[in-house]
């Protein structure tokens, strides 16, 4: 209820069993369930990762089918948030591989396609190594937040490439 004020909220499909019976469409959604609750109230959106997408999720185009209808969707430009499977082992293998590389790779073809829909994303894998890397490779418009409660300060004040902003439960 402040004016000019914004709550950031995610939004996910923790409400859905990640069963393996679950379908994309079902995913699919759970997603837009929430996405819409969140926009009418006025929210900017974080979309999490889903453990029942990485459940049922068979290759990369799982993922790409998914995102690009929710991100065609949203009123607003989102921030993606990949959380990796050292924070929560459901969700290893996000993104289509077990391969960092290779899931990034998923990753950044959703955001390069989806880019106007796109504020940022968020990357949980505490690895500044696999952070820079990223960061180098998204659209100018896309910003990077860092998840690495360990090398944040570096992540932040950057290098002459660029930074990452900080979204991190360390500052909480």
């Amino acid at each position: 209820g402040r004016p000019g004020v914004k709550l950031c909220c995610g939004v996910g499909t923790d409400h859905l069993d990640p069963a393996p019976d679950v379908s994309i469409d079902q995913i699919i959604r759970a997603y837009e369930e929430q996405i819409e609750t969140i926009e009418a109230m006025g929210g900017k959106l974080v979309i999490m990762a889903s453990r029942a997408l990485a459940r049922v999720a068979k290759a990369p185009a799982d993922y790409a089918r998914v995102y690009g209808r929710i991100l065609r969707q949203v009123k607003e430009p989102v921030i993606i948030h990949w959380l990796g499977e050292m924070f929560d082992p459901a969700l290893g293998g996000y993104w289509g591989s077990t391969d960092h590389a290779a899931a990034m790779e998923t990753c950044l073809g959703i955001i390069h396609l989806n880019a106007a829909k796109i504020d940022g994303v968020k990357i949980s894998l505490l690895s500044r190594e696999k952070e820079i890397e990223m960061r180098r490779k998204l659209p100018p418009t896309v910003r990077m937040y860092t998840g690495d409660d360990f090398n944040y300060t570096e992540l932040i004040a950057g290098d002459e490439h660029g930074y990452s902003d900080a979204l991190l439960g360390i500052f909480d």
